[in-house]
This record gives structure tokens, sequence and C-alpha cells, in this order.
């Protein structure tokens, strides 16, 4: 089950007027890194955030008028809750969206915003999830899947047709994989385009190294479920791959690569002063797969920016880790003994290296301290991690012992 460009291309008339087409913008910073021309895809500019807006509305517009009038329910933490909920809004369709307790608040106003009906009930999404799927056996409502039904992915396919649209001549995609639906509508509308044109398209899906249930799923020939691991990318969190996306992506996708979480991090920094773009964790992992070095690119490349619903607390956390993985940003304790001057003596050598000082926290109470002895904590700002290894080595140089803190 595959759907038709034809499909795709009806799927995007029906989108006019609901959805943004959203820029493709050039990044120098990435193109000079990789060595041949590479676009972001702003989808993080899209109405609601981010692209689940396409196939939550082609998937409702198919609806009957009795499945319309009985309305819908999905559960979801964030950017699906806000596609369906805009999406019902837009068709006149009663939603009711379960959402988890610990739901970022920006997250949850917009899906109240949208006029859907929240409920908030568990502490991570499967509680949300199980309790959309009885809603639905009770009261007969249509429960929308996330990414696992053909007309969703026929939706979010229609940004394959933008990108074909948009830069004729791409040779590369690269996109975060979760469930699947974006990426195996993508592959299947581009490589249906590409071939119409006589041309072939290279897909790269892109995982969360704590959440990438495609890799060993793909090497089974099955999807499995795997035990994930927290990480900042939770749009794409997602423990089994959908059926119908797998067997797509199976077929359509050339290769599927992991990144970490500091790979991340340093992405979201690099989006953010670079492109000027904010970009939420699961958005920017094709960037993130392209600054480790995971993506072999040949010819014009297209990074998809997929969403931008970002937390601002969650932001604020994720720069500042981001920071530390790029060298720029480092928390030392340093053990110093009780006596006057030994603070200013300090801030005089991270300030002779050419750091600047952040933060500070002096205290005389710690386990594993000395009556004679204090520790200084000092948050630095540094340019790269040559300069940070400068100062630690101009702090041992002088008699000191720094440690350099966890994130």
């Amino acid at each position: 089950m595959r759907p038709t460009l034809a499909e795709f291309e009806d799927a995007a008339a029906g989108l006019k007027g609901v959805i943004t087409h959203t820029p493709l913008d050039q990044s120098q910073h990435l193109t000079d890194l990789l060595g041949v021309p590479v676009h972001l895809k702003l989808e993080n500019l899209q109405r609601t955030g981010s692209f689940k807006i396409r196939g939550a509305f082609h998937r409702l517009s198919r609806l009957t008028a009795s499945e319309r009038a009985r309305g819908v329910v999905a559960a979801s933490a964030g950017n699906h809750a806000q596609g369906v909920a805009l999406a019902a809004q837009q068709l006149g369709i009663p939603a009711t969206i379960f959402m988890p307790l610990g739901v970022p608040v920006p997250k949850l106003l917009a899906t109240r915003g949208y006029g859907a009906e929240v409920v908030l009930e568990g502490a991570t999404v499967e509680t949300p999830l199980r309790l959309a799927a009885e809603y639905a056996e009770r009261t007969g409502a249509v429960l929308i899947h996330p990414f696992d039904h053909l007309d969703i992915i026929t939706g979010q396919g229609t940004l394959g047709l933008e990108l074909m649209e948009q830069l004729p001549e791409v040779e590369t995609i690269v996109m975060g994989i979760g469930g699947g639906g974006l990426i195996a509508g993508v592959a299947a509308a581009v490589k249906a385009k590409a071939a119409a044109l006589g041309r072939t398209v290279r897909i790269i899906g892109v995982q969360a190294e704590n959440s990438a249930a495609y890799p060993s799923s793909l090497a089974a020939g099955r999807p499995l479920q795997v035990q994930t691991r927290p990480t900042i990318a939770d749009g794409i969190a997602v423990a089994r791959p959908g059926d119908l996306p797998f067997a797509m992506i199976r077929e359509l996708v050339d290769d599927v690569v992991t990144v970490t979480e500091d790979d991340i991090a340093r992405a979201l920094l690099v989006l953010l002063e670079r492109a000027k773009q904010v970009v939420e964790p699961a958005g920017a992992v094709g960037v993130a797969a392209m600054l480790a070095g995971e993506i072999q690119a040949s010819g014009p490349t297209i990074s998809v920016l997929s969403g931008g619903n970002i937390d601002p607390l969650l932001l604020q956390r994720v720069v500042a880790h981001g920071l530390s993985a790029s060298g720029r940003y480092m928390t030392l304790r340093i053990p110093l003994p009780d006596r006057p001057g030994m603070l200013a003596r300090v801030a005089e050598l991270i300030a002779g290296a050419g750091a600047n000082v952040i933060e500070v926290m002096h205290t005389r109470h710690g386990q594993g301290m000395q009556i004679s002895e204090v520790v200084l904590q000092v948050s630095v700002e540094t340019r790269g991690e040559e300069h940070r290894a400068l100062v630690i080595d101009t702090l041992h140089e002088a008699g000191f012992t720094p440690s350099v803190v966890a994130d």
C-alpha cells in the first residue's frame, strides 16, 4: 500500500488555504561543512509549528458525514494534538485530545486554543494513548493515529512535493524519524515525482540514539519494540515503528542513522546562531547528523526542520547544554585553601586565559572537604575545546586542581 503521485497531488490541492507554503533557506554554514549546497526546509514555521497539520487535515477531510458527527479523538504530548485540534476546528468536527500531565504549557494552551477539549491524565503518553482508544470504543469517536494510517502518510507526503517544486535539482533529503509517517510520505512522493522526471533522490532518516527503533527493525525485517531512554527529541521518541510506514521506509528510504543528545544540542545551537531559527529537538536531528559527520551528501541537499514547538524552559537548558557540548561553556569545581585572596587569584587566572566568568558559588560546606578548605564552583564562557583546555591548564600550572562538573 503506497499513495500514488496523483493522490499526493490531490492531497496538496486539498490543503491549499489551510497550510503555509514554508520557505526553503540555504545554509552557508552547512554548505561549507558538507561541500555541497545545503538548504533548510522551514517547516518549523508551519501552522501549529510543525508538519503535523498536513496529515491531520487530510485525514479528517476524508471522514464521512456520520464519522464527523461522532467527533475525533487523539492522544499526543504536543504536535499531533495541535494538528488534529486545528484540523477539527477548520472542518467543524468536535475533537477530544488526551495529553499527559507533564505536557509543556505552550502546547497545552495552543491545543485548547484551537477549540479541542483536552483531558490531562498520566505521567507519560502511554496513558493518554490507552484512554483515547477506550474513549473511541466507548463513544464511537474516530481515533486519529499520529502516523500509522494511509491518509496521514499521504498528507505528510505533500511536503515532498513542495521540496521538489522548490529545489528540483535536489539529490539528498534528510529528516527525522519517529513512528515514520512523515519520512514514508515524503519518500514516496519525492521518489514518484523524481521517477516521472527521470531522476533519483536519496532519502536519509535520522533517529535519536536513545530512541532508535528503526535500525534494529530494518535489520530484522519487521517492526520491533525497543527499550527507549530519555531524549530531548521527545517528538520522535517512538518505541515501535508503525506497520504501514515501516513497509514503505524499508522499500524507499536509502539509509537511517542515529545521533546523540550532544549532537542534537549542538544542532539547536547552530540553528539559533547561524540560521536564526527556533527548532524543537526532534526537528533538528537532520542538522545534527550533518554536524556529526553522519551524512555523506552528493549534490544539493535538504534538511527538513520538521517542527519548532519547544518549551522555553527546555530551550534554555538545551542551549546551555549545546554551549557545553561545543566547548563554549563549562562549570569548574576548584578546592581552595580557606584564606583571603584565593577567589581573586582564581578570577585573575581565568581572566588572564581570556575566559569570561558567568556565575560563581563559594562554599565552606560539602562532603569530603577539609576544615581549612573551601570549594569554588565557577561557570565560565570559552571559545571552544582548545580554549577550555587552556583555562584548565592555566589553573593547573598555578597549583589548583579544577574538575569539570558534568551538565
